[in-house]
């Protein structure tokens, strides 16, 4: 059995009554003002819910999803995050290409590799060429002047360490960045790519092997098998091309703000609420 449940804000009156008639008998329980959740609704994946239904919650700005009855988030033992554009607010190397005065140019192959449109290992080894010859202290510029958490984070992180969850942080971006927020956050495990630095300076290349699509999935793996667990105790959080393998070998996937390609493949979306949505859908025990 499964439910359904509407989040990130009232949920009018017409839309309560089309999914208790389309998809009941649904018993609708509000939890507090921002989401109700549709007990024993007929659906077993996103696409049960009739067009109609998604229609009238795409307009309404509303997030939404279909999760089994009864389950919590403490029936998860491993949560893994992207951390570019999905644990925090910016694409680090477009902000690293800004000091270079290439943010657009960067931020274009940027956004083709989030969309799946070029191959990461050739749009990252395009971008970091790009930093050679900057100084190294930018990556601390960025880090303290733009680098933010994106909203629900620490809210998500802390009920998960709370409910002691396992957290990894597995990134196509770099080691500056993802070893401060491990530490920071205390998150369990970090990986990322690490950028070449000479006399104090970017040389324009990352050291030792890329960290990839592949890569970040066979990392989720390594961590389901040390920890002794399966993959319905896994969740992973991601919003681009490149979390896709990732998020395909966790039981379950949460597209955060992410690209249509992501979304479609994901077995959960959130557009519009903050990271803590995943407390909705998952509510701690």
């Amino acid at each position: 059995m499964n439910d359904l449940v509407v989040f990130g804000g009232p949920v009018p009156t017409y839309l309560i009554e089309s999914i208790q008639s389309q998809l009941g008998p649904a018993v609708a329980k509000p939890q507090g003002v921002q989401a109700i959740r549709f007990n024993g609704v007929r659906a077993v994946n996103a696409a049960d819910v009739p067009e109609q239904i998604r229609h009238g919650l795409a307009n309404e700005q509303l997030d939404w999803a279909i999760v089994p009855t009864g389950r919590t988030l403490n029936d998860f033992k491993l949560v893994v995050f992207d951390m570019d554009s999905t644990l925090i607010n910016i694409e680090c190397i477009d902000e690293l290409a800004d000091f270079a005065g290439r943010k657009a140019e960067v931020s274009e192959i940027t956004e083709a590799a989030m969309r799946g449109e070029m191959d990461y290992r050739e749009s990252l080894k395009k971008r970091v060429g790009v930093l050679a010859g900057l100084n190294a202290r930018v990556l601390a510029r960025v880090f303290s002047e733009r680098l933010l958490l994106n909203p629900g984070a620490r809210e998500l992180l802390d009920a998960l360490q709370n409910a002691n969850i396992h957290t990894a942080l597995l990134s196509g971006g770099f080691t500056y960045f993802t070893e401060r927020l491990r530490i920071e956050l205390g998150l369990d495990f970090a990986t990322s790519n690490e950028l070449e630095i000479v006399g104090g300076k970017l040389t324009g290349r990352v050291v030792g092997a890329i960290v990839d699509a592949q890569a970040k999935a066979d990392t989720l793996q390594a961590l389901t098998q040390e920890f002794g667990l399966t993959q319905d105790q896994v969740m992973a959080v991601g919003d681009g091309a490149n979390d896709l393998l990732m998020m395909a070998a966790a039981g379950t996937s949460v597209a955060y703000h992410a690209k249509p390609a992501t979304q479609a493949k994901a077995v959960h979306a959130i557009n519009h609420g903050g990271l803590d949505s995943i407390l909705v859908l998952y509510p701690p025990q």
